[in-house]
């Protein structure tokens, strides 16, 4: 997949936005920069009871593994700081329900890149 990483970034974030609705989700932020750490993505349910931060994976190959194996307890832990912060600055916190998911797309076929979502993917802990 050619261009810079930010263009590859944006193109396979705006693949996983494509299919939000198709989840029941809807979008709140993209790239919200929050307790030193980014979310890729931030989104809701239908009925606005949980919150689902989206950390997006894009690769094209699976030489080195697939996507979704990239996101390692550091980044995890990033990942729910900055996830608590936006939740804090927002008056959510512990107010509604929070899940985080993983999604690693393979730009093998460019025509029709591997989506593979993982919902509820980690835990706070709380």
């Amino acid at each position: 997949m050619p261009g810079s990483t930010r263009a590859r970034g944006d193109k396979t974030e705006a693949l996983v936005v494509a299919q939000l609705s198709g989840r029941g989700l809807e979008l709140i932020e993209r790239n919200a920069t929050q307790g030193g750490a980014e979310i890729d993505l931030i989104a809701r349910t239908a009925d606005g009871s949980t919150y689902v931060f989206i950390e997006v994976r894009g690769r094209s190959s699976e030489q080195h593994g697939r996507p979704v194996q990239s996101v390692d307890g550091r980044k995890r832990r990033q990942i729910i700081r900055a996830a608590t912060t936006w939740l804090v600055q927002a008056d959510l916190w512990e107010r509604v329900a929070v899940r985080f998911d993983v999604v690693g797309v393979t730009h093998t076929n460019e025509n029709a890149p591997t989506i593979e979502w993982i919902e509820d993917a980690f835990q706070t802990g709380r």
